[in-house]
């Protein structure tokens, strides 16, 4: 899921920064087809646990050797620690949603409906947060619906459970981004990554663990899914998503990290066989140009 922040690394060229965000859509893309594979057989709460955890592990030498570094300690006040606990609140919930939801959907229907969040942000922020919303961003509503119709139901009026569950956790996915945002102006980035991973883990693990305690061995079967979500999709992806927007413009960040939706879609379709017939085809083209719109819309307002 991406969140914006800011390092110390050093700037890449243009270049290599949108190849950086690239290899991150690409990675993200793939991730949604090992937890397709993980999900019928493992729990949403102990698999989610133990793969955020250990991105958590992955990152707290890389946050110890920047802290030594820079001859930094780590402070953190009592909002600040509020601030990692609501970031990890609502990371876990995404994260149970889409895991679930991909019990009865596709990969590619998933990565699509999650992506919805970069619509669903600027609704919050009108509705909630009583910002002004521009009328892009209303066209780009309507056609992520539009598009979803098609993509879940093939203009069959139903909305699959699976579907149902990810666009639950696309809410959630955008409400932890609006968090992520504030807060990211009084952690550091990569402290409040490995903060928030960690809450994650622990509440999910935690939660599997009362829930469905009897599935910590299925998962223990899908160890390499974990491996690969843990270390690959979130330590190494939020690494390389660091450094390209550290240097690469804005529109081309929204651009390139929007292809994390086309690219789980050409992971399901080459890897799980998952075929879309043509109009789940038209929806998703409809779903990526909201998308898109959305975020072209953003882009404007900054300027």
């Amino acid at each position: 899921m991406p969140e914006r922040s800011h390092s110390t690394i050093r700037q890449p060229g243009r270049v290599q920064a949108d190849l950086a965000l690239l290899s991150v859509s690409i990675i993200w893309g793939s991730a949604f087809v090992a937890q397709r594979i993980a999900a019928p057989n493992s729990s949403p709460f102990i698999f989610n646990g133990l793969r955020f955890l250990l991105a958590a592990l992955v990152l707290v030498p890389v946050v110890g050797v920047r802290t030594h570094r820079n001859h930094n300690r780590l402070h953190f006040n009592r909002a600040s620690w509020s601030g990692l606990a609501v970031a990890g609140l609502l990371l876990a919930c995404g994260a149970a949603f889409q895991q679930a939801g991909l019990r009865y959907t596709t990969a590619g229907n998933a990565g699509f409906i999650t992506g919805l969040y970069v619509v669903i942000i600027p609704i919050i922020q009108a509705v909630v947060l009583k910002q002004s919303i521009r009328l892009p961003i209303w066209i780009a509503a309507l056609l992520a619906v539009i598009g979803l119709f098609f993509l879940s139901t093939g203009v069959q009026f139903s909305l699959k459970i699976g579907d149902a569950l990810e666009l639950a956790g696309a809410l959630f996915w955008a409400l932890h981004v609006i968090w992520i945002g504030r807060q990211a102006r009084l952690i550091d980035g990569l402290r409040l990554a490995t903060g928030q991973y960690l809450v994650c883990g622990i509440i999910s693990l935690g939660l599997g663990l009362i829930i469905e305690p009897g599935q910590i061995f299925n998962n223990l079967q899908t160890g390499w899914a974990i491996l690969y979500t843990g270390i690959i999709s979130v330590g190494l992806g939020y690494t390389l998503q660091i450094y390209g927007q550290k240097t690469a413009p804005p529109a081309d960040a929204a651009i390139l990290l929007s292809l994390e939706a086309v690219f789980a879609a050409i992971f399901g379709w080459y890897f799980l066989n998952e075929a879309m017939s043509a109009i789940q085809i038209y929806g998703c083209a409809v779903m990526l140009t909201g998308m898109l719109l959305a975020q072209a819309s953003n882009l404007v307002k900054r300027t």
